[in-house]
């Protein structure tokens, strides 16, 4: 006979009790999985013949606990195709990963785990398709900062869950500020405030905010219906990570080395994904083929082969003259790296040997080429005062200053040094690697928490590519840190600026839903109208979508509703 729920009233208790973050979660307490199984369950990493299935135990004693696990083709586990049983423990925070093989392709299967006579909650999966592979649809997310507001956007792609085939999560899965940090000013309020209080250090430290997270009853949602294909951005370490060190990392804080470490170990211990390489948690890029439909190349743009950041701060000479010609010179430096040899050299390789339809490079930071007017970038004029400027330009020319010619004369400057406009021979490799290849490349980015389409163009700006860029679950984007001007206006302008950016959203909050068939590739945005209230609607007259055709590396069939 199949185990029964039992647990007891004192083992509850104390399971809550020991739950990391428990006191913290918000009231979400309601409608959460049993005690044991306080974090929910998750699948990840699909392949056409295996599945990771997770969840976590909330132990009530510290010792190595016996869980047991079955996957079945119904949801009342009558048809297994798989069962087994494992030990978990305090090395692994008590997380259970399990690698499930010999599963069939392109299937929809039910798994759950059982510990001490008690039920996971039931989580559904499915498996990567072969051969002739007619459609498919993916939901593409990033940026969800728990303080910041209710995980609206996971709860929405949970409730479509019968219409996504899979999850890609492009990274800031969560972040590493104290209590007070970036966007937590109504955390108090919310009832999310960050925990633990202080920023992320040690290897408990990211624990404890993972908990916390995975607390929260939409993102269990949407784990619970939906296998996640993953990768990290910078704040699962520290904003701004490169390959040595970080932003938000000085030497009081320790070795970075050791801290980058352990942020890592959180990362495997608590998202569902299969370590690419044995004993090197820092080696995430991997590929995921879906048929002959779509092959999904995962990068690591951000700690396996990154160099420093440029800023535009460290040009400034004593006069206040910008030197642009060191700038440019090592702005342009043809070995600065962001991938790193060894990762160029396998997508190359991915790119060469796929014979997919859709090249589909699924990675954190911008690609495309976005740049404004450098008097704008330096903050040395307004954005209506220089729009006034180009009016007076068209109008009135001979009344224009010295200083006005100036600023109307200053070059256009990269946007955001970050993303693969500070590693413009990087993203040159690549564009023409694919151009060469005649692939049809699609570029996915998150990061930016705002929603973008561009036509990728290489250098000698022949086309060769497109890129969508999702905008973020619940971090604040431009509108917050351009408050001053109007998002619609700041968006229009951008496109206006900017040779291959075709669309922006620098207003909300939501996701993408991509759906791709042999022909055609449409993105679709989904805006939701909060994030300060668990009651949210969607905005309709905001939704957009862009679709992209074989061998047109340009978008088009642009509609709004």
């Amino acid at each position: 006979m199949e185990p029964i729920y039992t647990l007891s009233r004192r083992r509850f208790l104390k399971a809550m009790a020991i739950t990391t973050g428990a006191a913290a979660t918000g009231g979400l307490l309601s409608g959460c999985a049993p005690a044991n199984f306080f974090h929910g369950v998750a699948s990840g990493d699909p392949l056409s013949d295996r599945v990771i299935i997770w969840t976590r135990l909330t132990p009530d004693y510290d010792d190595n606990l016996l869980v047991h696990w079955e996957v079945a083709k119904d949801k009342h586990f009558r048809r297994r195709v798989a069962y087994g049983s494992t030990f978990t423990d305090n090395t692994v925070d008590y997380t259970v990963k399990i690698d499930v093989e010999g599963l069939r392709p392109d299937r929809r299967y039910f798994y759950r785990f059982i510990y001490n006579g008690a039920y996971s909650p039931r989580g559904t999966t499915r498996t990567l398709p072969v051969g002739t592979t007619s459609a498919l649809s993916m939901a593409v997310m990033s940026c969800s900062n728990y303080p910041a507001g209710f995980f609206n956007v996971y709860r929405e792609v949970a409730h479509r869950a019968d219409s996504i085939d899979f999850v890609i999560h492009l990274g800031d899965y969560l972040y590493e500020y104290d209590k007070d940090g970036y966007a937590s000013e109504d955390a108090e309020a919310l009832g999310r405030v960050s925990v633990p209080t202080h920023e992320l250090l040690t290897l408990a430290d990211y624990r404890q905010r993972y908990a916390q997270y995975r607390s929260d009853q939409d993102l269990q949602a949407v784990h619970r219906k939906l296998p996640f294909i993953t990768v990290w951005d910078d704040h699962e370490i520290a904003n701004d990570t490169w390959r040595e060190g970080a932003e938000n990392h000085s030497e009081d804080e320790g070795d970075f080395f050791i801290r980058k470490t352990q942020a890592l170990q959180a990362y495997y211990e608590w998202i569902p994904i299969r370590e690419s390489a044995p004993n090197d948690k820092e080696r995430i890029f991997r590929r995921f083929d879906f048929g002959d439909l779509c092959s999904l190349h995962m990068l690591d743009t951000r700690v396996i082969g990154r160099d420093q950041q440029l800023a535009y701060g460290n040009y400034f000479q004593a006069d206040g003259s910008f030197d642009s010609e060191r700038f440019s010179a090592e702005l342009t430096d043809p070995e600065r790296s962001l991938l790193g040899n060894e990762q160029l050299q396998w997508l190359s390789a991915g790119l060469t040997h796929s014979t997919a339809t859709w090249q589909v490079l699924g990675q954190q930071v911008l690609m495309a080429a976005i740049a404004l007017p450098a008097p704008l970038i330096f903050q040395q004029i307004s954005l209506g005062d220089y729009q006034g400027l180009l009016v007076k330009a068209q109008t009135t020319p001979s009344e224009l200053t010295p200083a006005e010619l100036a600023i109307l004369n200053a070059p256009a400057v990269p946007l955001n040094l970050d993303a693969w406009d500070g590693y413009p021979a990087a993203r040159e490799a690549i564009l023409q690697t694919a151009k060469a290849l005649d692939k049809n490349i699609i570029s996915l980015a998150g990061d930016t928490h705002n929603a973008w389409a561009s036509n990728l163009k290489t250098l000698d700006g022949q086309p060769a590519g497109v890129e969508f860029a999702t905008p973020s679950v619940s971090s604040p984007g431009l509108e917050s840190a351009l408050a001053a001007i109007d998002p619609t206006s700041l968006a229009t302008a951008l496109v206006q600026f900017s040779d291959q950016l075709q669309y922006a959203n620098t207003e909300h909050r939501g996701f993408m839903v991509l759906t791709l068939t042999h022909t055609q590739v449409d993105s679709e945005w989904v805006f939701i109208d909060t994030i300060k209230s668990p009651q949210y609607t969607l905005l309709d007259e905001q939704a957009k979508q862009l679709s992209v055709f074989v061998g047109e590396h340009k978008l088009t069939g642009e509609s709004l509703r």
